[in-house]
């Protein structure tokens, strides 16, 4: 484990800070003594080139797609052009304040209005919101517009119908919106079993959220009768937007039937992704639920743009207008690209998983080996009968550099390894991951305790993953030196 800066510090003196300035020596004697340091704070004091060097080299031993391979199944982490960041970092953009009167950010409001637009096209909706913050906070936008639609309606609604193979913010997030999770079951071919479906649809389903492609990477090919079942109960369609990446410029979630959609800028739209930010997720409906979208929506009237409330709407969702450094890479890159290179997009992402499932399908299991989408699902069953499991498969990958897929997802899959390549990776890439899966299953074989025990590469090895959820240490304290103990105890004076 690499030291911390705190535990770098110089002997000598390196820190050479120049003298106040008369004007900062009568602004420093008219603070209260209060807010004035006792001490020096315990900061460390090396030079300029080790700071330098110390998080140079602890970047170094972080995964990350630039300079790994990130195989991270449902999450689509993709490689980000970085001339998005320079657009972003633009000073028209960089400079402007939320607090600004209207009449001085028309540019600001006019990518936002645009970028709304896009992907009412992409999506197949009649208009969009680009308040929420993540995609978990879009799936709570929609259930809420969804729940003020129906209440306008006069409708009593109680339930939502997730599938058993959905994305575990979908059940939350309806939980957290007050309705009962009614869960529907996959059929043998993983698609959404029609017939338990239409036993649970009644009068009190507000909504069956699902997403398309599923998180098994297959087409519901019977998408168009499952969204006329849900209708016919007067129930709305919504559409988890994390596999939109499959779909860009070839099928569109509104001409599926879908109500509400949220799209994860951060997975589709090259926003860069991880670490909890930046994220956003926007939300898109048609035209009969556009009154209860968020406050306050952009309005376009000739050529000027400004700001109005509803008076059906849910509220405001986020603080300003999104995340607006992310939308204005999202806004940029559609531009770059178009309507031809978005769905060249979707094509190389499908081509690239199902070049891997067909690399793979012989050395693991794969519940469902017809046609993927952008991703597919195998297990590590075949392996577990020789003593290694997919965690150790996944923690093996780390000394091969690749970062492992997901694991233990979807839930009904034993044993399950969710692999995405996205589109931005080229043949040799994942030919060499093909390599070193292939690797590790002859190590499971020949040598399954060098499997067992990785990694062997990184600065950590296995932690116990339930503490460290559980009891997170995030905060670094400088440890006080041990006490004297007076005492005859040889156990205490050797």
């Amino acid at each position: 484990m690499s030291e911390l800066i705190f535990e770098r510090n110089s002997r000598s003196d390196v820190t050479r800070l120049p003298a106040l300035t008369t004007d900062e020596k009568t602004l420093l004697s008219k603070l209260p003594a209060a807010v004035l340091r006792k001490s020096t704070p315990a900061l460390p004091t090396v030079s300029e080139l080790d700071v330098v060097r110390h998080f140079t080299n602890l970047s170094r031993k972080n995964f990350n797609v630039d300079s790994n391979f990130y195989p991270l199944g449902s999450c689509t982490m993709k490689y980000n052009p970085k001339v998005l960041d320079t657009i972003a970092s633009m000073t028209p953009y960089a400079h402007s304040h939320p607090y600004q009167d209207e009449s001085e950010c028309q540019g600001a409001l006019k990518v936002l209005f645009e970028t709304q637009r896009f992907l009412s096209e992409v999506a197949g909706m009649d208009e969009f919101t680009l308040q929420p913050a993540a995609g978990a906070h879009g799936e709570l936008t929609g259930l809420l517009i969804a729940h003020a639609y129906h209440r306008a309606k006069g409708r009593t609604k109680t339930k939502v119908l997730i599938p058993d193979s959905a994305h575990g913010t979908n059940p939350a997030t309806a939980a957290l919106c007050g309705y009962e999770v009614v869960t529907v079951k996959t059929d043998a071919n993983g698609h959404v079993d029609l017939a338990d479906l239409r036993s649970k649809l009644d009068a009190g389903v507000a909504a069956f959220m699902m997403t398309n492609p599923s998180t098994l990477g297959l087409f519901e090919e019977d998408i168009l009768e499952i969204a006329k079942a849900v209708h016919a109960v007067q129930g709305l369609v919504y559409y988890d937007g994390a596999n939109m990446n499959a779909l860009l410029g070839i099928c569109r979630p509104g001409d599926m039937g879908f109500d509400i959609v949220h799209i994860n800028l951060h997975k589709t739209f090259a926003v860069p992704h991880g670490s909890g930010g930046p994220g956003s997720g926007p939300v898109g409906v048609k035209k009969e639920l556009i009154p209860f979208l968020p406050s306050p929506r952009i309005m376009k009237d000739g050529d000027k743009y400004r700001l109005e409330d509803a008076a059906q709407s849910i509220g405001k969702l986020r603080t300003f207008y999104g995340n607006f450094g992310a939308i204005i890479r999202s806004y940029a890159y559609i531009k770059a690209l178009g309507r031809e290179g978005l769905r060249e997009v979707s094509e190389h992402a499908i081509l690239n998983a199902n070049y891997l499932l067909a690399k793979l399908k012989d050395t693991f299991d794969v519940p469902y080996s017809h046609r993927c989408m952008h991703e597919f699902v195998m297990s590590a069953r075949r392996q577990k009968k020789r003593g290694v499991r997919a965690l150790d498969i996944a923690k093996r990958l780390l000394d091969y550099g690749i970062h492992a897929p997901t694991v233990y997802f979807p839930l009904i899959v034993e044993e399950a390894m969710m692999v995405e390549p996205t589109e931005t990776e080229s043949k040799e890439t994942l030919d060499e991951f093909v390599r070193v899966l292939l690797e590790i299953d002859k190590e499971i074989t020949e040598n399954p305790q060098k499997v067992l025990d990785a990694p062997h590469t990184m600065p950590v090895s296995r932690i116990d993953e339930v503490r460290a959820a559980r009891e997170p240490n995030l905060r670094w304290k400088k440890k006080s030196p041990p006490k004297a103990v007076e005492s005859n105890d040889p156990v205490h004076t050797r």
